[in-house]
């Protein structure tokens, strides 16, 4: 028999149910699966209600004068209420809020069931971005005209529960099954009513679908693999001219003379084969990405294809999801593309099997355990990033994680619809590979490459490429991290699970008897390693360590030293011994079995990348290596200085051509400074003709009553930058990017602002809390009037379209700190080498990131922006002239008061451009 359901929500002065009231009350009936009545009242809470509140909900003091009192009503919900089962938006807030309420009033507090639909939604709507009611209502267009009011919140709660039980039972019952053995922790009765559906479901068994597949307990999608295929009738002649163009895109494209100016130009560069590279610089918002894939679609084969390597995770996304399809619509001989980037990413089916073996008492794990197993159902590609997680750092995501192929076990149930080996199914069909900068620079790290060879790679967003090779370069020993590895393995006894898994051999079991102890040395060696440091370098920043140093340390110093060396090379060699067991056995391995390999796999992984990171911080001396260290953090770090120059990486010739792609390549009147920094100078360097007008498009306002930044304490630049902040704000009903160079400016900031403008119903999205960039970013994207402060990465690589963003706030010129230990090295580095660092290195990229940022804001011809900079250096500093010369000349720059940029800002963006022609 159907139960029926109480979705109810409150609106209350605050969060405390023993001083705090509720103001509006909200209940929605469903009965068989319909719903069937609503009910809804203010409530006179008998307190002010606070602003914020009041912004929040729409419900004012006046509003809720004449409303009847709690006391009044209490009988009514009670009545209302029996015999139901609770259901909210987080049941933990409502129910226990609403039960204190009716035990005031004299009524019997709640005992009935209930469920929660956040919870329902984090497991059965796995891939979302938000499991806010609003965002969800967003997502499954269910009408929500008053967020935040009661009766609203209710209805759209009752409709997101009808949704959520019809996804339930179109899952497999074996899944169903599995989530409910997981479902100890959710809330309230929520697994019981999961059980309900269960019962419902077996009742009326429906077949299988079609498209999922039943293998060894988990329910998965099938993968498919399309052949590629050609169209051999008639040649496929590249469409040179405009009305070719037209005539390919059906319509569906606008014809634009600067986009087309690129596609000839890509075409012509890998076609004619004259020059090994050549540098691009086109205005981002042209269509870039269509600008090199229609071309290339009629030159890349699976034996050539086209490897594409970005800036992000989220650009390659981008490229996926948005720009192939379009492409792939206009063409007869579409594009077949896999995405490549690290293992970790995807998840390893095995492990995740063998985590159930675990019965983790953590909620949120088996919460991530259920999530996953919906997923599964869902998925084609295992790639976590669809499940748009606020981070993957959970104990979870390292434990199912895919550590590569050649962990896996041919006798598996599970090698079959592995989703690496899926994905090397699908390069063999693709003619389009698109990766991104990181891993494309870690193949200099890689024993085998995983990118194929050939004629064709494009660098788009390029001019992150150098930044992102000297990041890569850097290798971090972590003897915190080490350490703690280490005595995990001795916590968890892994040593005794792992001497079953090799009991076949009696040899292999003396290896690992002999690993234990070479970790057990290790382990000691380390701690003596790091005291000496410690001792002799007690600051608690980072400190830079010269050959000298080293020299200088004393004997046992140095011994220690030698014998940290030598043990890392012992535990090499064991682990190559225990990779030859595993390939003698791994197939007579069951899954626990090869749960347990994988977990030594990945320590045997560990030991490598730290005797390489170790190995280049004792001795790389050479002067493009710089090596520091930090006692608080217990790192040894070195890094590259040179690892931006591209003839030096074993990947640059592994291609015939390269066409580097981006909106910023060059400086001001310098032509070369890309080229320069890459290591090949004598790279041309076209330009692709920008097609917006900055004149009627953008402004750039600097306030004249701004303060010194320089000679200002950080607490008062924090509360300058907070005023303007909230200035604009209040002015502009509109998303704003904040770009700080100082994540300690962005915290002090964001602390003052958050709450007043809270109370003015914005929300404020801040790096470092929150989630992650991508995350961030999509939020962002999601919001009408948001704010966003960011720093570093936010400066570029990040795609928003110019109606989502007009206004841009930059609160320092984009100077990295010169005191900061690592810059201050490679400007050493640099004028060792002659290299002037400020005017040649410092000031053309502070110039690049301010192009960069200016570029989030005009992004089509329709477009218009304001970019608000609050460091009067810009105008008063010797190098200023440099820094204006690098924006388009035409761009309007105005020095005036904070109020009068305010007013004409205001002007600026809501007048009509056709008015002012």
């Amino acid at each position: 028999m159907k139960k029926n359901y109480a979705v109810v929500d409150i609106e209350t002065t605050g969060t405390d149910p023993k001083t705090d009231r509720i103001i509006q009350f909200g209940c929605v009936l469903i009965e068989e699966g319909r719903i069937v009545t609503h009910f809804s009242t203010d409530i006179n809470p008998d307190q002010n209600i606070p602003a914020q509140i009041q912004t929040l909900t729409g419900i004012s003091n006046q509003r809720i004068r004449k409303a009847p009192y709690f006391e009044d009503v209490a009988q009514t919900i009670s009545n209302l209420l029996a015999d139901t089962i609770f259901v909210a938006h987080n049941i933990h807030f409502d129910y226990p809020f609403l039960s204190n309420e009716l035990e005031r009033c004299g009524m019997p507090p709640l005992t009935i069931s209930g469920i929660d639909t956040v919870e329902l939604a984090q497991v059965f709507m796995p891939t979302s971005l938000s499991f806010r009611l609003r965002d969800l209502a967003e997502e499954l267009n269910l009408v929500h005209e008053n967020p935040h009011q009661a009766d609203s919140d209710a209805d759209v709660t009752a409709q997101l529960l009808l949704h959520l039980e019809s996804k339930i039972k179109e899952l497999p019952i074996i899944t169903l099954k599995k989530i409910i053995g997981a479902a100890d922790q959710m809330a309230f009765q929520t697994k019981e009513y999961l059980q309900d559906c269960l019962v419902e479901m077996q009742a009326d068994p429906q077949p299988l679908s079609k498209d999922l597949v039943i293998i060894h307990g988990l329910a998965l999608r099938k993968k498919n693999v399309p052949l590629f295929s050609e169209n051999y009738f008639g040649t496929k002649a590249y469409p040179r001219s405009r009305k070719a163009k037209e005539k390919v895109y059906h319509n569906e494209l606008d014809f634009r003379k600067e986009q087309a100016r690129l596609m000839n130009l890509v075409y012509d560069f890998f076609n004619k084969k004259n020059d090994k590279n050549v540098l691009v610089e086109a205005a981002t918002g042209i269509g870039k990405t269509l600008g090199y894939l229609l071309p290339m679609s009629f030159l890349a084969t699976p034996e050539k294809p086209l490897v594409v390597s970005t800036v992000s995770l989220l650009l390659q996304e981008q490229i996926l999801n948005h720009d192939l399809p379009l492409i792939n619509r206009l063409l007869d001989h579409p594009l077949q593309a896999v995405v490549m980037k690290s293992s970790r990413h995807y998840i390893d089916l095995e492990r995740f099997y063998q985590s159930f073996e675990k019965q983790s008492e953590q909620k949120q794990y088996t919460f991530y355990q259920m999530a996953v197993l919906v997923w599964l159902t869902q998925t084609e590609t295992g790639d976590f990033d669809e499940l748009n997680m606020t981070s993957l750092k959970h104990a979870f995501w390292h434990e199912v994680a895919h550590l590569g192929t050649h962990t896996l076990n041919p006798k598996s149930p599970f090698f079959s619809v592995d989703f690496i080996r899926h994905r090397q199914e699908k390069l063999a069909q693709s003619n389009l590979i698109v990766t991104n900068h990181a891993y494309l620079a870690q193949e200099d790290q890689r024993k085998f490459p995983q990118l194929p060879k050939s004629p064709y790679l494009i660098i788009d967003e390029a001019h992150h490429l150098n930044r992102v090779l000297e990041k890569i370069s850097t290798q971090q020993f972590n003897l915190l991290a080490v350490q703690r590895a280490f005595h995990q393995l001795q916590d968890n006894q892994k040593f005794a699970d792992w001497q079953v898994l090799v009991q076949k051999d009696q040899q292999t079991v003396h290896v690992l008897e002999i690993l234990q102890d070479v970790l057990q040395e290790l382990d000691e060696d380390l701690t003596d390693f790091y005291q000496i440091f410690k001792e002799e370098y007690p600051a608690e920043e980072d400190r830079l360590i010269t050959k000298e140093m080293i020299d200088q340390l004393s004997l046992a110093g140095e011994q220690v030293l030698q014998r940290i060396g030598r043990l890392y090379q012992d535990a090499l060699t064991l682990g190559e011994q225990l990779q030859t067991y595993f390939t003698i056995y791994k197939e007579t391995f069951g899954i626990k079995e090869q749960a347990e390999w994988s977990n030594l796999q990945a320590l045997l992984d560990n030991l490598a990348q730290q005797q390489t990171a170790f190995e280049l911080f004792s001795e790389r001396w050479d002067a493009r290596y710089i090596h520091w260290f930090n006692a608080k953090r217990k790192t040894f770090q070195v890094q590259d200085l040179e690892a931006s120059l591209i003839r030096e990486t074993t990947w640059y010739e592994r291609y015939q051509q390269i066409l580097y792609l981006g909106g910023t390549l060059k400086i001001g009147s310098d032509r070369h400074y890309f080229a320069k920094r890459c290591g090949i100078p004598e790279t041309a360097l076209k330009i692709i003709s920008s097609p917006y007008d900055y004149a009627e498009q953008a402004r750039l306002y600097l306030p004249t009553n701004s303060i010194s930044i320089q000679s200002t304490s950080p607490d008062h630049y924090a509360q300058y930058v907070a005023n303007v902040v909230q200035k604009m704000a209040e002015k502009q009903q509109r998303p704003i990017l904040v770009l700080f160079t100082s994540h300690d400016i962005l915290n002090r900031v964001y602390q003052r602002v958050r709450v007043p403008l809270l109370n003015q119903g914005r929300e404020v999205l801040a790096q470092g809390i929150g989630g992650s960039r991508e995350k961030l970013l999509k939020r962002f994207l999601l919001s009408k009037d948001a704010l966003l402060f960011g720093a570093d990465s936010f400066w570029e690589g990040i795609d928003l379209p110019g109606e989502i963003l007009q206004i841009l706030i930059v609160t320092r010129l984009p100077f990295e700190n010169p005191q900061r230990l690592q810059v201050k090295a490679r400007n050493d580095f640099l004028a060792s080498e002659g290299i002037n660092p400020f005017f040649q290195e410092a000031v053309p990229h502070a110039a690049l990131r301010l192009r960069q940022a200016l570029g989030r804001l005009i992004r089509s011809e329709k477009d218009k922006g304001v970019m608000l900079l609050l460091d009067q250096r810009f105008i008063t500093a010797k190098y200023g002239e440099k820094l204006r010369k690098a924006l388009p000349k035409e761009l309007p720059i105005k020095q005036l008061p904070l109020e009068e940029i305010l007013a004409e800002t205001d002007q600026f963006l809501n007048s009509d451009k056709s008015v002012e022609n």
